[in-house]
């Protein structure tokens, strides 16, 4: 089941009742992609903000992916989706959807905000704490409050705990931040499974910025719910009996990264 909190007080209690024994931190965390996971040292760095920029049309791409590596960063922790009133009321996460990506719906934590202001103080406030396994910070549009100093409050929270921020932008573009790494995320297509089945989620990931580090590389990565790592799809057919080079024609299918059912009036959901 998922929860929610709905104002700042809730989510403070919330926050403040989870259990931080048994978690190890380590620097990073792997995408278990070789390629990228040596082009960040190691992975995605703990205690760091990261940000990622969807592209034109690749709104569930982006939040599929940053839930994808919240649970990288802690499979048996807390992830905490923090989003604002307006995109809730676009829809809320199904989960069927979850489940298929390898997400647990119990790890999954949503804090509904008012406004932006409120998203950036819930964000700097959960941050602080480290029995989260990640924080997810969805903003939408230009986001004025979100400037350099706003970027670093959240970076020096971060650090406090060892806990990643994955902040996920869309209809936005990149602007000065204290983020370490900053990407561009698309829906990408992958190869069908045997009977012309939807494959495994795939994703076209650019790296704009690595703070250090080098940049402008890009990878198509697929996601294996099963295994709980990326690949880079020149194997999902042969681990699923598929035989031979062609793909009979046809454009071929991808199992959308995240479903995000129609709105249903708030009388229904609590049903």
């Amino acid at each position: 089941m998922i929860e929610s909190a709905r104002t700042l007080a809730a989510l403070r209690r919330r926050i403040a009742s989870l259990d931080s024994a048994g978690i190890t931190r380590h620097a990073h965390f792997p995408f278990g992609h070789p390629s990228i996971d040596r082009a960040l040292d190691g992975g995605l760095a703990r205690g760091r903000v990261h940000e990622f920029f969807a592209c034109e049309g690749g709104e569930a791409a982006v939040t599929g992916l940053s839930l994808i590596l919240a649970r990288l960063a802690g499979p048996e922790a807390t992830t905490l989706w923090l989003r604002s009133s307006a995109a809730a009321r676009q829809g809320m996460p199904y989960g069927p959807g979850l489940a298929a990506l390898g997400i647990d719906p119990a790890h999954l934590l949503i804090g509904v905000m008012r406004d932006e202001a409120m998203l950036l103080r819930a964000a700097v406030d959960a941050l602080r704490c480290p029995a989260l396994g990640a924080l997810v910070l969805e903003i939408r549009g230009r986001a004025p409050q979100l400037d350099l100093t706003a970027s670093r409050r959240l970076t020096l929270a971060a650090e406090q705990s060892g806990v990643a921020a994955l902040l996920v932008r869309m209809d936005a573009d990149p602007v000065p931040s204290a983020a370490d790494t900053r990407w561009r995320v698309a829906a990408a297509p992958s190869a069908p499974l045997p009977g012309n089945a939807p494959g495994m989620s795939a994703f076209d990931l650019t790296l704009l910025r690595h703070r250090g580090g080098r940049d402008g590389m890009a990878w198509r990565l697929i996601w294996d719910s099963e295994r709980s790592q990326f690949g880079d799809g020149r194997d999902e057919r042969d681990d699923h009996g598929w035989q031979g080079e062609g793909r009979d024609g046809g454009a071929p299918l991808s199992r959308p990264p995240l479903s995000f059912p129609a709105v249903r009036p708030a009388a229904d959901r609590a049903a």
